[in-house]
């Protein structure tokens, strides 16, 4: 390898490093200034049946209606299912959702979760 050829990778290397580095490191202000932000929206049948702020604190949501009843833990700015009397608890596997649109189904129930923005409604913009 000739002295050029090794400038040159160095110099691909830095420059693909100044993208990756910040990523690795998060930004964590942002992540800070979206979580205040962002509430659970929890529909029953197509209606809706309770929103919740996402919030660090822990806090469970019991819900019980005509189909069943299922368990929501509230924490890290996030929410998950933990409980369900369903037959085949497929929703418990959904996880741990925190990102706008990030969504929970009980098909048995008639029962999603959705986590959309406090402000959800609100238009973004006009296009003519």
């Amino acid at each position: 390898m000739k002295r050029g050829d090794i400038l040159l990778i160095g110099l691909i290397v830095a420059i693909a490093l100044v993208f990756l580095v910040p990523r690795w490191l998060g930004d964590s202000s942002e992540n800070n200034h979206n979580n205040e932000n962002r509430v659970a929206r929890i529909t029953v049948d197509g209606k809706l049946f309770k929103t919740v702020q996402l919030t660090g604190e822990e806090q469970t949501v019991d819900i019980k209606t005509e189909y069943g009843y299922n368990i929501l833990k509230v924490h890290d700015y996030g929410i998950e299912m933990i409980d369900a009397d369903c037959p085949d608890k497929l929703c418990l596997t959904f996880g741990f959702i925190d990102r706008n649109g990030g969504t929970i189904v009980c098909l048995p129930h008639k029962l999603m979760v959705e986590v959309v923005a406090s402000g959800g409604d609100d238009v973004d913009a006009l296009v003519k």
